[in-house]
């Protein structure tokens, strides 16, 4: 196995050996979220510059579905904005002060009950 396929490895492959006759590979598996729709999604908007370096972002919070679903919604609104960002516990992260054009993106795309701080 070359050094570039062990990088690739998951961490399952790395067990060897339990003792313990109860051992699952897995933890338990939360039961994915059914996405609710657009119109009863309640999402807020936040301005962040706490713990990076006086940089501002915009929080997207209180999506309420799957994490694929939360992944399309963070790489449409990145797309819109022009921006960088990311998901980190169910908060999408937008690089920059992005409330105002993301609140009329929310609500022009039927998240009527979206409002920013």
């Amino acid at each position: 196995m070359t050094r570039k396929n062990r990088r690739n490895e998951e961490p399952e492959d790395k067990v060897v050996f339990s003792t313990d006759p109860g051992f699952r590979l897995h933890g338990p598996v939360e039961p994915e979220l059914e996405t609710l729709p657009a119109e009863k999604q309640k999402i807020e908007l936040r301005l962040d510059t706490k713990q990076r370096a006086g940089k501002a972002v915009t929080l997207v919070e209180g999506f309420i579905g799957s994490g694929r679903d939360l992944e399309s919604l963070a790489k449409t609104l990145k797309t819109y904005c022009g921006t960088g960002g990311s998901v980190k516990e169910k908060v999408i992260v937008i690089q920059g002060d992005q409330r105002e054009k993301l609140l009329g993106w929310l609500q022009k795309n039927g998240y009527r009950h979206s409002r920013r701080f």
